[in-house]
């Protein structure tokens, strides 16, 4: 649910945007953003469907001198904007806080972006759910907005496997199922 700053603004931080077809950003083409936080400053997201290159947390890990094994070892690094690549973020669910790092969302959704969280995972003692991407996604105060009344993005409520499921190529056509939109039927043109 949005949030309300004062009467006259609706922020969506905690909601999910859903890039329209005819997206002019390639950068942008087909995406499913997590919005972590939104208000007269500005918004901030993270793509939550797209890879990063190829990059596995086992090889993020490693460069970071983290030990790591098992199942967490497997999972996919995501690419989670165009903003600060080299920079990394985790999204999770809200069962893990680290003291002035983390910033809930929500209450099922928290972020975090220092290396506790990640040594945290490694240790099995990190959140249940968790995503890692490089960079995120970044809006100057009223740009989101100016996009979203330019038919840029759609919006749903999101839910774990939107958020954390590993079926990347899957994500941006249940968002719009999610919200009774037929991707087939949508025309590519006029968006931010």
């Amino acid at each position: 649910m949005a949030e309300t700053q004062d009467d006259s603004q609706d922020f969506l931080a905690g909601q999910v945007l859903i890039a329209m077809p005819g997206m002019r950003d390639p950068r942008f083409h087909r995406t499913v953003v997590f919005l972590c936080a939104h208000s007269a400053e500005g918004a901030m997201g993270l793509i939550v469907n797209k890879p990063a290159d190829s990059l596995a947390l086992k090889d993020l890990f490693e460069r970071l001198g983290i030990a790591v094994g098992g199942e967490i070892a497997r999972r996919q690094v995501r690419f989670g904007g165009p903003v600060e690549t080299g920079r990394g973020f985790v999204l999770h669910s809200a069962d893990y806080r680290a003291e002035n790092a983390t910033l809930e969302v929500d209450e099922t959704t928290s972020m975090t972006a220092t290396l506790d969280v990640l040594h945290a995972m490694a240790e099995e003692r990190g959140p249940v759910r968790s995503m890692v991407a490089l960079g995120y996604a970044g809006w100057a105060p009223g740009q989101l907005e100016q996009e979203i009344q330019q038919n840029g993005w759609l919006c749903c409520p999101p839910d774990q496997e939107l958020l954390f499921g590993e079926r990347n190529e899957a994500k941006w056509e249940r968002a719009m199922h999610k919200i009774g939109v037929d991707p087939s039927v949508l025309s590519p043109g006029g968006s931010a």
